[in-house]
């Protein structure tokens, strides 16, 4: 459930809090019927009592919009009363609109209730899935304390088409990033596939090119399944495998398409390291491609910033794509988790708040000093949410 259902869940079960504000609508038909009952006879203030029904459901339920439109229709008719007469064909015509504007208000307010009820069912399955699907990825692994950030671009969606996962191999942290072409539920099996060979093949294969070549496999093989017929052998995902050894100030790439990172040092410098990519998974290469593995630096202190092109196509009102390596360049020095609230606070202003494209962001951080070993096996995805 969203922030402002969060909130309006939390004013409907506030006693004095929802009370006061039926107390306006109320406030509203006493006021009204005064005023009608002393105006003079060509003055009809009697349907304006239909603010009081139509105000009540931004704060209140179908049945105390309902008690407060029979409180109204019982106002018109005491101004009725007092002004010609409930025979008056005026009257009649107004206690008949009002009653039916009532209705109309409380249905409204019913259906509005059913699917706001509805919508927070879809939520919490969207965030189970999320959790089944990609896993939380915790605060430290072996030397990098690490944060992750996704946005998806679905409306109400929790999860889209790219993903993240790491996992512990020996001595040394293995992180997968990936972007799978298009969106929508075909995009989220994609990426299912995806991560699923991800986790079973990332202890088999020593060396980072090889393990790409699995991937690639399993995509090629299992990918004709999920893409929808008018979609046919235009199905990819791009992808980029990090290992990070625990001992050795390096760290090691392959990449599938996938854009560079980042690598944030002190001082706020902001370098992107030599990459030469490889075609995303899922396409066929060509005679005597091979995979690169490319090897660079990485000291501690400093921060890896992995991302999905989601991130660097977002344009703003002129069109202007977000300059990431620009505007981290101020916080080179920020930890993981603030590094992760600043870039997701300036890029949903650069974009007006709405991306065009799922989005996914990973900070690592290499700590001064070794942790002990876990062999707890796999950690997955986890994401701070919009």
């Amino acid at each position: 459930m969203g922030t402002w259902e969060r909130c309006a869940a939390g004013l409907r079960k506030s006693w004095p809090s929802s009370h006061m504000l039926l107390l306006l609508p109320v406030l509203l038909i006493v006021v009204i019927t005064v005023a009608a009952i002393r105006s003079p006879p060509d003055v009809h203030l009697g349907p304006t009592l239909v603010i009081a029904p139509a105000l009540t459901p931004s704060f209140a339920g179908p049945r105390t919009t309902a008690l407060v439109g029979a409180l109204a229709v019982v106002a018109q008719v005491v101004i009725g009363v007092f002004h010609g007469g409930l025979v008056s064909a005026n009257h009649i015509v107004q206690i008949v609109t009002l009653v039916l504007l009532s209705v109309i208000v409380v249905v409204y307010s019913s259906v509005r209730d059913r699917r706001r009820a509805q919508l927070a069912q879809i939520r919490t399955v969207a965030e189970a899935a999320q959790h089944v699907l990609m896993w939380p990825l915790p605060e430290q692994i072996g030397p990098l304390r690490i944060a992750s950030l996704y946005l998806a671009a679905e409306d109400e969606a929790q999860i889209g088409g790219d993903l993240y996962a790491a996992t512990r191999c020996d001595d040394a942290v293995r992180v997968l990033i990936g972007d799978v072409r298009g969106k929508g539920l075909s995009a989220i099996g994609e990426a299912a596939l995806l991560l699923g060979a991800f986790r079973e093949s990332a202890h088999r294969h020593v060396a980072l090119p090889d393990l790409a070549a699995a991937l690639d496999q399993s995509v090629q093989r299992y990918a004709a399944d999920l893409e929808p017929p008018e979609e046919a052998g235009e199905r990819f995902a791009t992808a980029l495998l990090i290992e990070i050894p625990d001992e050795d100030p390096v760290t090691r790439m392959t990449s599938s398409g996938h854009p560079p990172p980042l690598l944030l040092s002190p001082g706020h410098a902001v370098t992107v390291p030599s990459l030469h990519p490889s075609p995303p998974l899922g396409v066929p290469a060509t005679g005597g491609t091979e995979r690169t593995l490319d090897v660079f630096a990485f000291e501690p202190g400093d921060t890896l910033l992995l991302y999905t092109d989601g991130v660097v196509e977002a344009r703003d009102a002129q069109g202007r794509f977000y300059p990431l390596a620009e505007r981290v360049a101020q916080w080179t020095e920020a930890a993981p988790e603030s590094l992760m609230h600043h870039i997701r606070r300036d890029l949903l202003a650069h974009a007006g708040g709405y991306l065009g494209d799922d989005a996914a962001l990973i900070a690592l951080h290499r700590t001064p000093t070794v942790h002990r070993r876990d062999h707890h096996g796999i950690l997955g995805h986890g994401s701070a949410r919009a």
